[in-house]
């Protein structure tokens, strides 16, 4: 990101402002999770796009900032479009959630970020028993339709006939 664009650190700093007083399901500082999947995509090779975009992830959807906000922030499109990309719409049907992603250049990398710190079981042993069963069936059906099943994603998999 460069030119008049948000960098970095400043995309961070609107994220944490912006899910300051939420917590996730274990009651853990929101932006604890916001910053493991940007870590998650960093380490996994995603650009600084793609790490702007994981810490703004969840922002539209947890009425955390505006789709008015995103639409005029100092941000290049694709930052934009990947965030909008991993949003999911209320009522929206996985099926056209996931194909959402998978049509949006870089969106892919920050959902199995988000997919894989949400699926730590870590985070999910502290959770009651029929929200961890629910939460692990909705994760890993999620994964199924992104090709993510098996927990390595697509350019991870070697091609059996080219290994």
């Amino acid at each position: 990101m460069t030119g008049n664009h948000l960098n970095l650190t400043q995309v961070e700093a609107f994220a944490r402002q912006a899910h300051a007083r939420q917590t996730d399901k274990a009651g853990r500082p929101y932006a604890e999770h916001l910053a493991a999947v940007a870590e998650g995509v960093r380490v996994r090779g995603g650009s600084d796009g793609q790490i702007a975009a994981a810490w703004l992830h969840d922002a539209i959807e947890d009425d955390a900032l505006s789709v008015r906000w995103l639409a005029e922030a100092a941000l290049p499109q694709e930052v934009k479009d990947m965030v909008l990309a991993v949003t999911k719409r209320p009522g929206e049907e996985l099926s056209a959630y996931t194909a959402r992603i998978l049509a949006t250049p870089g969106a892919l990398l920050i959902k199995e970020a988000d997919l894989a710190h949400n699926a730590d079981p870590a985070r999910l042993a502290v959770l009651d028993e029929p929200t961890r069963t629910r939460l692990t069936a909705k994760y890993a059906q999620v994964r199924a339709l992104l090709g993510l099943a098996g927990g390595e994603s697509p350019a991870d998999r070697k091609d059996s006939a080219n290994p």
